[in-house]
């Protein structure tokens, strides 16, 4: 039953607050949810500088689906969808709450797209994995909303444009993915290797970071005509599209800061981007 300390705590929670920030987040391997190493401090010391939310949207690589949806449940499970990994990995819970009042605003704001209320999915390693660092006592709710496959990037984009509103109710908006992501072409071998990126990988992080620090951003949205280093570090585009609704929610009067901007394996990144 609904109280009415339940009715005051869900009007407070999103009331009008200072604009939060927005975020892409390389997420990288699962392991770094387990692991200590820049990129994991990275993340920790980005906490240092963010407004405490009242909730965090998050937009993972790992939720592409028909259609749109976002979760809605009061406790989200965490998911495990990896394998090959330690167990250890596996045994790491994320017991976030959900928040069924901002599932419901934020289907209500993207209209007239149909989004589904998702009572099944919870939160992927795309979310958990990154998200834990920021806030180790998993005491913001989170939801998911999830990415269209069927749909542009210019569509994404704009559906993102649409969340706008939510940064004034105290929401951090987080998209997870990775930019340079070519998992065929990943070298094992010197994975632990500093900044280490092929060629064409080093290429292509030069021009999309070129394109993202002079916030020009419509050759991005356009990232399929874009030039051949960047088709192969684009092979796919599920862990490219959260960085356009990251991109789709600044403001002109913004500013852009990169961090954890390194190569790794040859075909990853692990950049990353604040705005605020």
């Amino acid at each position: 039953m609904t109280t009415l300390n339940d009715l005051h705590s869900i009007s407070s929670a999103f009331s009008n607050t200072d604009k939060m920030p927005v975020l892409f987040l390389g997420h990288g391997s699962p392991m770094n949810a387990i692991e200590e190493n820049q990129f994991v401090a990275g993340f920790r010391n980005l906490a240092k500088t963010l407004p405490q939310p009242n909730a965090i949207l998050c937009i993972s690589a790992h939720w592409f689906t028909n259609g749109t949806k976002v979760t809605s449940m009061q406790m989200p499970r965490t998911i495990h969808d990896f394998g090959g990994f330690p167990q250890a990995l596996f045994d790491v819970q994320y017991p976030a709450k959900g928040s069924p009042e901002l599932a419901a605003e934020t289907k209500k704001i993207l209209e007239p797209v149909n989004v589904d209320l998702d009572e099944h999915w919870g939160l992927d390693h795309g979310a958990w994995s990154v998200i834990k660092h920021l806030y180790p006592e998993a005491n913001v709710p989170v939801i998911q909303l999830s990415i269209d496959y069927t749909k542009s990037g210019q569509y994404h984009f704009e559906l993102a444009q649409k969340l706008q509103s939510l940064r004034h109710k105290g929401v951090l908006i987080i998209g997870s993915g990775n930019i340079v992501h070519n998992l065929r072409l990943v070298d094992f071998r010197n994975f632990d290797k500093d900044n280490y990126g092929f060629d064409w990988a080093i290429e292509a992080r030069e021009t999309i970071n070129n394109y993202l620090l002079d916030g020009n951003f419509q050759p991005l949205i356009d990232f399929e005509r874009m030039n051949k280093a960047t088709q192969l570090a684009i092979p796919t585009p599920e862990h490219y599209l959260p960085l356009l609704y990251t991109l789709g929610l600044k403001e002109e009067s913004e500013e852009l800061d990169l961090f954890n901007d390194k190569l790794l394996a040859g075909s990853l990144s692990m950049t990353s981007v604040k705005i605020m």
